[in-house]
C-alpha cells in the first residue's frame, strides 16, 4: 500500500473526521471567547494560542487532504469552501484583511456535511430554489404595485412612511411580517383616511397568508422529495447488496457442484 493510499485512507475513516468535527466546534467556541472583553481579559493569551492550534490542525487535515487525493481534492465543493475559509484565516493582520479572518466561523456549517439530517434541509432548500425564484418574482411585483397605490393614496399626508417607492416598500414589507402593523401605521393612516383599511387588509391576505406560504409549501415539498429520494438510494443499495451477496453465494454453490 502507497504512501497516498495509506493517506487517503487515514482521511476517510470516520474517526479522523469526528476529530476535526470536534476541532471546528472547539474552534467556534473559542472564536465566541474572543469577542468577550473579560474572557479575553482573564485568559487572552491561552485563547490566541487555542486559536492558533485549532487553525494549524485545520492546515494539517487540508494538507494530508491534498496529499492524499491530488487534483481531486477541489472536486468537492465542501473542500473548496474549507481550502477557501483556512486560506483567509492565514492572511496575515497587516494587510488590511484582517477582518475576514472572522469568517473562519463559518467552518461551522461543515456539520451539514456529517449530518443527515441537516443535510436533507439543506438539499430541500437548494432545490426549492427555482421555484422559490418565481414566487419572489411575484412578490416583487406586488410589492412595486403596492408601493406605487400607497406613495399616491398616502404620500402627501405621511412622506415617512410613504413618500417615497422606497419608503412606501419598507413600510409594506413592516405591514407583511405583522410587526406593529396595525397600531403603528394602519390606525394613523385611518384617522386620515377612513377607508385605508380597503388597501392594507387585501395586501397582507395576498402577501402574508398566500404568497409567504407558498414558499413555505415550495421548501417543504422540496425536503420531502429529497427525503424520498434519500430512502430511495439506501433501498437500492441495500438491493444491490443482497443481490451480490445472492450471486456470490450461487457462485459458490456452483463451485462445489463441479466439483
Amino acid at each position: 500500500m502507497s504512501l497516498r493510499t495509506r493517506a487517503a485512507a487515514f482521511a476517510g475513516h470516520p474517526l479522523f473526521r469526528n476529530v476535526i468535527l470536534g476541532v471546528i466546534l472547539f474552534n467556534a467556541a473559542i472564536l465566541g471567547l474572543e469577542t468577550s472583553q473579560r474572557a479575553m481579559a482573564a485568559a487572552g493569551p491561552l485563547i490566541v494560542t487555542l486559536d492558533r492550534l485549532c487553525l494549524a490542525i485545520f492546515v494539517a487535515e487540508i494538507s494530508l487532504k491534498l496529499f492524499a487525493r491530488g487534483p481531486g481534492f477541489f472536486r468537492s465543493g465542501w473542500n473548496v469552501f474549507d481550502f477557501v475559509i483556512v486560506g483567509i484565516a492565514l492572511v496575515p493582520a497587516g494587510h488590511g484583511l484582517s477582518v475576514l479572518r472572522a469568517l473562519r466561523i463559518l467552518r461551522l456549517l461543515r456539520v451539514l456535511s456529517v449530518t443527515p439530517s441537516l443535510r436533507r434541509v439543506v438539499e430541500g432548500l437548494m432545490s426549492a430554489l427555482p421555484g422559490m425564484g418565481s414566487v419572489f418574482l411575484l412578490m416583487g411585483i406586488i410589492f412595486y404595485i403596492g408601493s406605487v397605490m400607497a406613495t399616491r393614496l398616502f404620500g402627501a399626508s405621511f412622506p415617512e412612511w410613504f413618500g417615497t417607492i422606497g419608503h412606501s416598500a419598507y413600510s409594506l414589507f413592516q405591514i407583511m411580517t405583522l410587526e406593529s402593523w396595525s397600531m403603528g401605521i394602519v390606525r394613523p393612516v385611518m384617522e386620515t383616511y377612513a377607508h385605508a383599511w380597503a388597501f392594507f387588509i387585501p395586501f397582507i391576505l395576498i402577501t402574508t397568508f398566500a404568497v409567504v406560504n407558498l414558499v413555505v409549501g415550495l421548501i417543504v415539498n422540496s425536503m420531502q422529495d429529497a427525503h424520498h429520494a434519500e430512502d430511495a438510494e439506501r433501498t437500492d443499495s441495500y438491493r444491490d447488496d443482497v443481490l451480490g451477496r445472492l450471486a456470490r453465494i450461487e457462485a459458490l454453490l456452483d463451485d462445489r457442484s463441479q466439483r
